[in-house]
């Protein structure tokens, strides 16, 4: 359930966030367990747009050939 909208940018400034919080040790207990799990599905999402571009790059470069 990934938000297609959000961009690859935006998603790792919000990783970014979460890791920096989980470092500086800034998390509560109650909350951590949200935290990984929103990084879980941040991650995703980036390894989705990731793999996307990847392909439409290959198809692009067969092209070229």
């Amino acid at each position: 359930m990934s938000d297609n909208k959000e961009t690859y940018k935006e998603a790792i400034e919000k990783l970014r966030k979460i890791v920096a919080d989980i470092e500086n040790g800034e998390l509560d207990v109650d909350i951590l367990s949200d935290k990984v799990k929103e990084a879980t599905r941040l991650i995703k999402l980036c390894k989705e747009k990731l793999y996307k571009v990847d392909e439409e790059v290959k198809k692009v470069l067969e092209e070229l050939e």
